[in-house]
């Protein structure tokens, strides 16, 4: 079976130190991985409130230098097979955090850049940081989370053709203070209604990110399986796997397990990108 890790952070992102993209490409090979896909952050904005903690106008990182890495670690790499006896693949990429203050900058950089897949995701929202707490201060469990959801359809449309993967719709959940820790399809059946049909009409990815379902302070979230089986009624066929890792031990993490969802769910694929152009391998 053809596994890829589509969403990892290399040395290049500003929480990826704990690692490399040799390291963590070394790791997904001898865990059985067909290839890994670095997409390190790019916010181009830091809310005031994260920038205290970690001193960051920004997180933009050095495309051209992690390129030139991917390219030095891929030749080092080239005798390596997999399983199947294909070369071992690393793939260029980024996780371009959306926000609607910043879209003249990800337009430009993304346009100026090359990259096999891109990830859209939202990390920061209403000059707030989600993993710093203060964008839940004020708001109820469905209203925080039906916001965030909102926010991520609304960039995604206005992102059009220039991404391939949703990343982490449920990242809001990872580290909200309520008791509701995940969130379902029953809850926001009207705006996962149009994010899945909007994912299937244009050939996106919908990202399973396996870092999201971990306990973090007592709580672990879950994937609803009821929005798989949406996406599947609308079309959607890509289905991507991503561990979200920022340390070489957490490539791949939990794939198999999340497999055997999708297969439950009707999928019979799971999707990468190459030089952005979307490829189904069989699970």
């Amino acid at each position: 079976m053809k596994l890829f890790d589509n969403h990892n952070h290399s040395q290049f992102s500003f929480d990826g130190k704990r690692t490399s993209i040799r390291e963590s490409a070394l790791s997904a090979f001898e865990k059985g991985l067909s290839g890994i896909c670095f997409t390190d952050h790019c916010d181009f904005f830091v809310p005031p409130m994260k920038a205290m903690h970690e001193d960051l106008a920004s997180e933009v990182f050095d495309v051209e230098a992690q390129q030139q890495e991917t390219d030095r670690v891929n030749a080092e790499f080239h005798s390596l097979r997999t399983a199947e006896g294909d070369p071992f693949r690393i793939f260029k990429g980024i996780e371009i955090g959306v926000q609607k203050s910043c879209r003249e900058q990800i337009r430009k950089h993304l346009s100026t850049h090359c990259f096999d897949q891109i990830i859209a995701s939202v990390h920061y929202l209403d000059d707030t940081d989600p993993f710093y707490g203060g964008y839940y201060e004020g708001k109820d469990w469905k209203t925080a989370y039906g916001h965030y959801l909102e926010t991520l359809y609304e960039e995604m449309v206005w992102l059009g053709k220039d991404f391939d993967i949703m990343g982490h719709y449920d990242y809001v959940a990872r580290y909200a203070p309520y008791p509701k820790s995940s969130i379902f399809y029953r809850d926001f059946s009207d705006i996962f209604d149009a994010m899945l049909k909007f994912l299937a009409q244009e050939g996106k990815a919908l990202e399973i990110n396996t870092k999201t379902y971990k306990d973090y302070n007592g709580r672990i979230p879950v994937l609803d399986t009821d929005i798989l089986k949406r996406f599947r009624e609308f079309g959607g066929e890509a289905v991507s796997l991503g561990s979200d890792s920022h340390d070489a031990g957490r490539t791949g993490d939990d794939f198999m397990k999340y497999v055997q969802i999708i297969k439950n769910a009707g999928f019979k694929y799971s999707a990468h990108f190459e030089s952005r152009k979307l490829c189904m391998t069989a699970v």
